[in-house]
């Protein structure tokens, strides 16, 4: 943990969040800004300042944060949904831990 970061924060509960999923590894919760209908950011516990820095050991904690974005979707009500992970400062990242947004339901998002 970091102790300056806000998802660190978020994690261990010192700043509360609007949660929908948490379990050993990650935690999910909805964005305080939410660019979509149903917009909310999946997180691991574990600090990793970004995608840029992941290494080969934190391939399973990838894969899960992966595979739970349909399922969260899903029970959000959201039939299709657009996945994003930010990286560094030039690819918009804003908070320094990495984090995969899940968003959705009835607007029309840009394509990538």
């Amino acid at each position: 943990m970091s102790a300056d970061c806000i998802f660190c924060k978020i994690v261990n509960g010192t700043i509360p969040s609007k949660k929908i999923y948490e379990d050993d590894d990650v935690i999910a919760f909805n964005d305080i800004n939410p660019s979509a209908k149903v917009h909310f950011l999946i997180v691991p516990k574990v600090h990793i300042d970004s995608l840029a820095t992941c290494e080969p050991q934190h391939q399973s904690l990838l894969g899960k944060m992966l595979l739970l974005a349909p399922k969260l979707a899903n029970e959000q009500g959201l039939a299709g949904f657009k996945t994003l992970i930010n990286t560094g400062v030039d690819g918009g990242q804003e908070v320094f831990h990495i984090h995969l947004h899940v968003l959705g339901g009835g607007i029309k998002l840009p394509k990538a």
